[in-house]
């Protein structure tokens, strides 16, 4: 491996830079392969630094002269590598340098800093990119003010954009290139710049802020392509609103630009004034993208926006405090999206990412805290923990200390750190103050690692009428590390009565439960309700307030009666998927052993209810009716994990329970099924989603029948959303028509590189032995490059994280193709070989036959001479 294996970040070694540069002067003049950068720094010493000599951060940069105050600098007084720059001896009083550097963006793989998205220039920064354009002190708490110069040939780019507001443009009478001037009045951390030079078109519009400002919005796409912004456009302008009315936010430039670019390692980029797209979450039309794009696009759209305050205007004091920044930030965009949709479904679709991603990365050796202590490479860091875990945290300290109050502790939040590069524990102690609590306990959630479990157990005594609740907190231990500390939790309660109705919660001694939520904060704690007149049924965890792993006394008949009953939309919903989830794991235990699976009438029957009910939302019923997914039921399962029989499992339940539904589903599929004018809307979107989940459960036996209606369903499209669903239909039978149906899917969309990323994913999630050869096959096709991420992530990825039967396949070939895929892309562009790495998380809980050979597929990887410091940092911790 290489040497950078063993480079460690630590919190606790932060000290502040012993340098600060005030203002940030960039002329940069674009060329394919010789764009020449010529930054001008104001630099003096940090009152609480250290003094000694001025190091700067490099990443493969060509010096080309330096010069202080003007003048060359003597060669004996600094040092230019590839990696950094030192100055010996600076000045004691402040001082300017002039650093020259030469760079090619054509040659960028690694799309990281300045590199050419097809005719485009583009950058990302985030988190140390800006050391790949120019030496600087390249660290999120050193701030500066940028002015930036870009010149550019202007048959080439056109249109040259940085972060701030526009002040010049002109031509260059010499040389007849034009250029133009930006200027951020606001200091931003070296993460936050960009600039875009190219060949693009704008959809313009307005917005007025409520103070009255008029900002001019821009989103820049590829030419041709300004229709299908507009979904984007709305949704950047209902965010601009919300967050008004929701937070008290009004933006502050004059201007507000996006930028869709076709390469990008991430979804979006919140870079000040300039958010840089992957053009995945940007272009939108009924004919190319689904109604999950167009959530996406809103939610993206949302989340980067909102950066500007939590994030921008308030930044991180380094990298340890990411969640500070992301946490936050997904809590906001999951409420825009909350109160823009439907809040049960949305707080249902969040859960289930929380437990597909999240949950098995706490639960493999990959866990960290939501503020890790130490890393090695920080962007391994941009990891669901940080994110949905983040926000879940925020979430809790809401519920907890109540709406007004946290309002009250965002206000302060903003007032007293605007401008600042802070810390998690500046913000929380926001809301103690607001609240008057100590919440030095909570800080434990961005402390401690592993999904927390808690033990609850029930005794009811009729004579009494009292219920008393015996609940045990656990965490799951890290080796050679203490034992974890309880951590305080909101667990929001419903105690039902034999008819299904709510009744008070009033404790032992006379008092009502407050908000219906128990604080739990200790290893062990003990709770007595009375006045409980009849048999109790309980409701816990109502809307997933905090995010565990519970096990209690609750029956197969306590669930089904939470699913008919429960007054919770999300528990209603949990209910449901707690009984399959336990039905899934008791068949895989049967099928291991005698080949039979359990029956699920009573499941069968309690969704037939749910599908029925004319009072639940299209789009809950699709969720309630979409099973749990294998990679959940492998978590719940927990060690010696077997793929095939849990893929058996799922088949077997969906087409059992399929069966049973089918008269019902079959009516109330050519009810939704019956087109009309696509609209984007939730309530069309959730219509969509219903036809598409009972279009699975009718087609799920593979046989003629169900080919047929899936090939209806396909050719009968009128939009991607219904075309995609016909196409995921057909995958799942293997005959010709699935081929013509794929060859004919390429060639409608053969210019379209978004709709032919749908077409790689469905084929990669094809659970079939010859799905290997397939992806092999795609990966020479036209429609595939192992140049751009979202080609990559569309075809490698979903093999290896939608295709557990065939990445986990028993002879071990998945594995050895996706390391083989690492090896491969690692010296290109590390950081997306790293994700992809991420796959084998699991490894230690599969059965030994497929972890012996994950193993062997691991150390295939290790054994090469150089790795990237991401991917060998991913290895070193997935074999630790």
């Amino acid at each position: 491996m290489s040497s950078e294996e063993t480079r460690e970040v630590r919190i606790a070694d932060y000290r502040p830079s012993d340098f600060l540069i005030d203002s940030v002067t960039l002329e940069i003049n674009l060329a394919d392969h010789d764009t020449r950068i010529h930054s001008t720094l104001l630099v003096r010493r940090n009152p609480q630094g250290r003094g000694g000599a001025l190091v700067l951060d490099g990443d493969e940069l060509q010096l080309t002269s330096i010069l202080l105050d003007g003048q060359p600098l003597a060669k004996d007084r600094y040092e230019a590598l590839p990696e950094q720059l030192t100055f010996f001896s600076p000045p004691e009083g402040p001082f300017r340098l002039d650093i020259h550097t030469v760079l090619d963006p054509t040659a960028n793989t690694k799309l990281m800093g300045l590199y050419r998205s097809g005719s485009a220039y583009c950058t990302q920064c985030e988190p140390e990119g800006f050391r790949r354009i120019t030496y600087f002190l390249d660290r999120p708490d050193v701030m500066s003010v940028y002015t930036v110069r870009l010149e550019a040939d202007q048959e080439e780019a056109p249109v040259l954009l940085a972060n701030g507001n526009p002040v010049e443009s002109g031509v260059v009478s010499a040389t007849g290139r034009h250029f133009a001037v930006w200027h951020d009045p606001f200091p931003k951390p070296s993460y936050l710049f960009a600039l875009v030079g190219g060949r693009l078109d704008v959809l313009a519009d307005e917005f007025i802020t409520m103070s009255g400002r008029r900002i001019a919005l821009g989103i820049y796409v590829e030419p041709g392509k300004a229709e299908r912004a507009y979904y984007a456009m709305d949704a950047l302008k209902r965010s601009m609103r919300w967050d008004e009315t929701a937070f008290g936010r009004e933006y502050d430039l004059d201007v507000f630009n996006i930028v869709a670019v076709s390469d990008f390692n991430m979804g979006a980029m919140e870079n000040k004034g300039l958010n840089i797209f992957n053009d995945k979450y940007v272009l939108a039309s009924s004919e190319t993208a689904t109604d999950a794009d167009y959530a996406g696009i809103e939610s993206v759209i949302a989340h980067e926006y909102f950066h500007n305050w939590t994030g921008n205007r308030i930044t991180c004091r380094d990298w340890f405090q990411l969640c500070l920044k992301e946490g936050l930030t997904v809590f906001r965009d999951q409420e825009f999206s909350s109160d823009e949709r439907s809040r049960p479904v949305k707080r249902i679709a969040d859960v289930r990412t929380l437990r597909a991603h999240q949950f098995p990365e706490d639960a493999g050796p990959l866990a960290h805290p939501v503020r890790p202590e130490t890393y090695r490479e920080i962007n391994n860091f941009y990891t669901a923990t940080i994110y949905e875990k983040g926000a879940e945290v925020i979430r809790m300290l809401k519920r907890m200390i109540g709406d007004q109050t946290f309002r009250s502790g965002m206000d302060l939040y903003f007032e007293r750190h605007d401008g600042d590069a802070t810390t998690i524990e500046a913000f929380i102690a926001c809301f103690a103050e607001a609240s008057g609590l100590d919440l030095t306990e909570f800080m434990l959630w961005y402390a401690q690692a592993g999904t927390p479990h808690l033990k609850i157990v029930d005794h009811y005594d009729h004579a009494s009428q009292q219920l008393r609740l015996e609940i045990k907190q656990s965490i799951p231990p890290t080796p050679g590390q203490p034992a974890k500390k309880p951590m305080p939790m909101p667990l929001a309660l419903g105690i039902l009565d034999e008819d299904g109705k709510e009744m008070p919660l009033v404790l032992s001694d006379g008092s009502r439960l407050p908000n219906d939520v128990l604080i739990i904060d200790q290893q062990q704690q003990t709770y007595v309700f009375q006045g409980i007149t009849s048999q109790p049924t309980l409701s816990l965890n109502r809307g997933f307030s905090a995010p565990i792993r519970i096990s209690s006394d609750l029956t197969d008949d306590d669930l089904l009666f939470l699913a008919q009953h429960d007054q919770d939309p999300f528990n209603r919903w949990e209910a449901i998927q707690k009984s399959a989830l336990r039905l899934l794991v008791n068949s895989v235990a049967a099928l291991r052993s005698d080949g039979q699976a359990f029956p699920n009438d009573r499941l069968a029957e309690a969704l037939r209810a749910t599908l029925a009910d004319p009072t639940l939302e299209h789009a809950f019923i699709a969720q309630a009716l979409t099973l749990p997914g294998e990679t959940e039921v492998a978590l719940e399962i927990g060690q010696d994990v077997d793929p095939d029989a849990i893929h058996h499992a799922v088949n077997a339940l969906k087409r059992s329970v399929g069966s049973i539904l089918k008269p019902q589903a079959n009516g109330i599929y050519l009810k939704l099924a019956t087109k009309e004018s696509f609209q984007p809307d939730a309530a069309s979107a959730g219509k969509r989603a219903l036809c598409g989940v009972l279009l699975g459960y009718l087609t799920c036996d593979g046989d003629d029948p169900s080919a047929r209606l899936a090939e209806a369903h396909y050719h009968g499209a009128t939009n991607m959303t219904d075309r995609i669903q016909g196409l995921a239909a057909l995958s799942r039978i293997s005959d010709d028509r699935r081929e013509k149906a794929f060859a004919g899917f390429k060639q409608r969309y053969a210019t379209e590189v978004l709709a032919l990323d749908k077409w790689l994913s469905i084929q990669a999630a094809i659970p079939e032995t010859a799905t290997l050869d397939r992806v092999r096959r795609l990966m020479d096709d036209s429609a595939f490059s192992l140049n751009n991420p979202n080609r990559i992530r569309s075809l490698i990825g979903s093999f290896s994280s939608a295709n557990p039967t065939q990445f986990h396949r028993a002879d071990g070939a998945g594995y050895r193709f996706v390391a083989e895929i690492v090896e491969t892309l690692d010296p290109l562009n590390p950081q997306v070989a790293a994700r992809l790495l991420t796959a084998f998380r699991s490894w230690r809980t599969l059965e030994s036959e497929r972890r012996n050979h994950a193993e062997a597929a691991l150390r295939q990887i290790g054994a090469k001479k150089t790795l990237s410091t991401d991917v060998s940092d991913i290895l070193l911790r997935t074999l630790a």
